[in-house]
């Protein structure tokens, strides 16, 4: 039996390594790079679906926490295989006020080792990449926890803005 959780993670980017480039539109359209970010902490977090229990979850979780990434110099950037369509309407729903990039065909969640591919499905796995300004991977979560993600990547960035 199939089980996406327990998906071998074996070309995960490894900390210290650049973390890998992407191109992707937002909710609005609006296009971002990893370059976008240089010079300041990005979180980058993948998720399986929008509008699914642990997915909004996540993303609330995430949004109430926003404040708190932000007065650490953090970006925040979510992303899913889900379309622009689909990540406008999870934003508008829960007032989402961050990125959520469209990854319709999985190119980059591939490049981060989080993409579960089911042939006829695809989804992303909840990974979280915390990449400093350099643009290097400085922290990883595999298959995060959706309720506690947003408070240890906070704690992890507090400690490794003082190192």
């Amino acid at each position: 039996m199939f089980s996406w959780n327990r998906t071998a993670q074996i070309n995960v980017p490894k900390i210290g390594q650049m973390a890998p480039d992407f191109k992707l539109p937002d909710q609005n359209g609006k296009i971002y790079t990893l370059a976008d970010f240089r010079g300041k902490w990005l979180v980058l977090y993948f998720y399986p679906k929008d509008d699914t229990p642990g997915c909004t979850k996540q993303a609330c979780m995430f949004r109430d926490d926003f404040h708190k990434l932000t007065l650490l110099g953090a970006n925040l950037v979510g992303i899913s295989v889900d379309s622009t369509t689909s990540h406008t309407n999870f934003a508008k729903k829960y007032n989402l006020a961050f990125p959520l990039l469209a990854d319709d065909e999985a190119k980059v969640a591939t490049c981060y080792d989080s993409l579960i591919n089911l042939g006829i499905v695809k989804f992303a796995k909840r990974n979280t990449f915390l990449i400093d300004p350099q643009g290097k991977i400085a922290k990883i979560y595999l298959l995060a926890s959706a309720s506690r993600n947003s408070t240890e990547v906070i704690e992890d960035l507090k400690k490794l803005q003082f190192l």
